[in-house]
């Protein structure tokens, strides 16, 4: 009989045997194999001397639309660096400095594109915001110090200005208006400090409103981006959104993100705005833009019974819509027999026009389609005060207040609060107050009107914090030393 001691040694040689013949044919079939891939993998990877590389210049056939090379060439000259240095100011109010922490000087970058020959650039506000110096990095690495011409919160555009010998590569506008959802675009800028990067994507949507402007910075402003999934991130701010003809067709603004880089979809300011605001900071040194006087809302069959258009939820008292016969209620659907769909087209196609420009308004009321040709108005007359409306002041540490109009309320959309109309020497003056500023705020207690305004004050047995608006809708808060 076999012992178990001879039963698991000839067990152990089988499998040893078994193993070693499958090892065998394994290794034949993957020679084979690894040979015709080790062959490819050098011939399309390694350059030997039997196939030199070919450095002449290429004459590329690109399929009819889609040149992406045209459009590098044209835009990437003309998009510049700019770097931000603000330094603390001795007279910044800031919580830091309140709480006693020293300023530090601040660098910030992004990006610029050359508009004109001469130097002119355009760029985003917030790229330039709070600069005590700029400075411009061309495409070819000179370093020139830039002067600020002047921006639009509203918009958050900017226009600052070179001097450079000789004239410079500039991109040319192109048609905003004529650009569609699907079209090919490239954006051009420097994210994350990385100089000339250029990206493609497609149009995704226009005239889109994100809240960015005015979520966070003021009432008035405008937001009527292009949507596109070209990749923007930080440092592309600024930068230009050009057609495959190489005409800027927007300034990119900002990015859809959780993370703070890119995340699918970028946002520009399309280029007839910001022509719009390029040529008035040019020529006046501030924006001119009429307002109808509305407060606004897109109308979707919730509120109203029609599924496109501007629902009218608020008229200015004596603004141009006012004065036109527009209603609360009606809903906008053309402007000059152009149609207005949202909120962002309407507001775009009116931020294009300055106060005094007549436009013809249609719009529905009660299921009736209607027109009214109005004057757009300054932003100034929707807030400046008639002196025979106001009948009662009160005066105190140099300055007169007085009670705020309807108008005025709804303009800045505060249910309270007081106005400072004259400003002499007193604490007021010394805290850095300017005349129109509306007290919205004393310490924690809500201004309803002059009176509780007076009763306030008159309490008050030592130093105190005032906030409140600018009627442009500027927010600031002062400390008052009384």
């Amino acid at each position: 009989m076999i012992s178990k001691k001879q039963f698991f040694l000839a067990l152990l040689a089988s499998s040893c045997l078994g193993g070693l013949v499958v090892l065998i044919g394994m290794n034949v079939m993957t020679d084979g194999q690894m040979g015709i891939n080790n062959n490819a993998g050098l011939s399309s990877t390694v350059t030997t001397s039997f196939n030199k590389i070919d450095e002449s210049p290429k004459d590329y056939i690109v399929p009819e639309g889609i040149n992406f090379i045209k459009a590098s060439r044209a835009a990437v000259p003309a998009v510049v660096h700019i770097t931000n240095t603000s330094k603390p100011s001795s007279g910044s109010r800031s919580w830091s400095k309140l709480l006693g922490r020293r300023g530090r000087v601040r660098q910030s970058t992004g990006s610029g594109v050359i508009i004109s020959p001469d130097g002119y650039i355009a760029t985003n506000y917030h790229v330039v915001e709070d600069a005590d110096e700029l400075e411009v990095r061309l495409d070819d690495n000179r370093r020139i110090e830039a002067e600020l011409i002047g921006v639009d919160e509203d918009t958050d555009l900017a226009l600052i200005k070179i001097k450079a010998a000789g004239d410079l590569d500039f991109v040319e506008f192109g048609d905003s208006d004529q650009v569609e959802i699907g079209e090919w675009v490239l954006a051009v800028g420097n994210p994350f400090d990385l100089n000339n990067t250029v990206t493609a994507g497609i149009v995704s949507a226009k005239a889109r409103n994100i809240n960015l402007i005015s979520g966070q910075r003021n009432q008035y402003g405008i937001e009527s981006f292009i949507q596109t999934d070209a990749v923007v991130n930080r440092g592309n701010s600024g930068g230009a959104l050009v057609n495959l003809d190489g005409g800027l067709i927007g300034i990119n603004t900002a990015i859809a993100t959780n993370t703070g880089t890119f995340s699918g979809y970028s946002f520009a300011v399309p280029s007839i705005l910001v022509k719009k605001v390029m040529d008035d900071l040019l020529e006046f040194g501030e924006v001119k833009r009429g307002l109808l006087g509305v407060q606004i809302m897109d109308a979707d069959g919730r509120g109203t019974t029609e599924l496109s258009g501007v629902l009218i939820r608020g008229v200015s008292p004596g603004g141009a819509a006012d004065k036109a016969g527009i209603k609360d209620n009606d809903v906008i659907v053309g402007i000059d027999e152009r149609p207005i769909r949202t909120t962002s087209e309407l507001q775009e196609f009116v931020a294009r026009k300055r106060p005094g420009d007549e436009i013809l308004v249609q719009f529905k009321r009660d299921g009736l389609k209607k027109e009214a040709n109005l004057t757009l108005k300054e932003k100034i007359e929707l807030i400046t005060r008639d002196p025979e409306e106001i009948k009662f002041t009160y005066k105190v540490e140099g300055a007169t207040f007085a009670g705020l109009s309807d108008r005025l309320k709804y303009a800045l959309r505060v249910e309270g609060g007081v106005q400072l109309l004259e400003l002499g020497d007193g604490a007021w003056k010394k805290a850095g107050l300017k005349e129109n500023f509306v007290i919205t705020k004393v310490g924690d207690r809500d201004i309803t009107d002059l009176e509780q305004f007076q009763s306030l004050l008159d309490s008050k047995k030592r130093d105190f914090y005032v906030m409140g608006k600018y009627p442009e809708g500027e927010k600031e808060y002062f400390k008052i030393d009384w």
